[in-house]
Parts: C-alpha cells; structure tokens; sequence
C-alpha cells in the first residue's frame, strides 16, 4: 500500500507533493508520485520533461520516504491517477486543488472534482 500524489510542477503540485509525503510518513508507508499527460507533452506544462523528473527525484530521495515516480499517459488524467491508486491499493490520493467556479466546472471540468467523487480511497485535497 501507498499514497498516490498527482504531481503537475506548479504550485499546487508542490502542495500534494508536500501533504502526500506528511501523509505517508503518518501512515507509514512509501508514496507513488503520477504526473500524467493526456498526450500533447510536448505543449502540456503540467508533463514533467527529463529536467524536472531529476529534480524531483531528488527531493524524493532526500525526503527519506520509499517512493515511485510514474508518468502516464492517457485520455483523461483523473482516470490516469485513480487507476493506479488502484493498482497500488492506495491508502489515500493526495492532490493541489484550485478555485474554480461552479460554471468553470461545468465548462472545463475538473480532474480534482472526478479524482474525489471516484476515489474508493480517502482523498487529501489541499491549497497552496
């Protein structure tokens, strides 16, 4: 068992980057860190390119907890991250979260909305 972290590299992937690894050290377990893409990476910012994966793995290094890193790729991010909470029997997902307004959801949609209604584990929504 893990805690999943959806990883993008801004501010809000900081801040599950940060709450997953307190979560999984409460809960004595390793983290499995997912940045995904829906496939445009060349154009997609929230894809960590090869610079960034180095970076990251270094914090996670330093960070003393075991860890996985995993991009995915697939149509739809939430379904990328829910599924390997699956596959990992997650004890939890944590994931940044920011303020949209209920017609930006209706319109846009919203990776964290679906990764909450569908998680079948709890879920960690924080702000930066």
């Amino acid at each position: 068992m893990a805690v999943v972290i959806g990883f993008i590299p801004d501010e809000y992937g900081e801040a599950a980057l940060t709450a997953g690894l307190e979560e999984a050290r409460r809960r004595q377990t390793g983290v499995v860190v997912v940045n995904s893409t829906k496939g445009d990476a060349l154009i997609d910012k929230r894809y960590v390119g090869a610079e960034g994966m180095s970076t990251l793995e270094q914090r996670l290094e330093e960070s003393g907890v075991e860890h996985e890193l995993r991009q995915t790729m697939g149509r739809d991010i939430a379904d990328e991250i829910l599924s390997v909470a699956s596959q990992v029997d997650a004890d939890a997902i944590v994931i940044g979260i920011r303020h949209r307004t209920p017609v930006g959801k209706l319109i846009m949609g919203s990776v964290a909305q679906k990764v909450i209604i569908d998680a079948t584990c709890p879920v960690v929504a924080v702000k930066p």
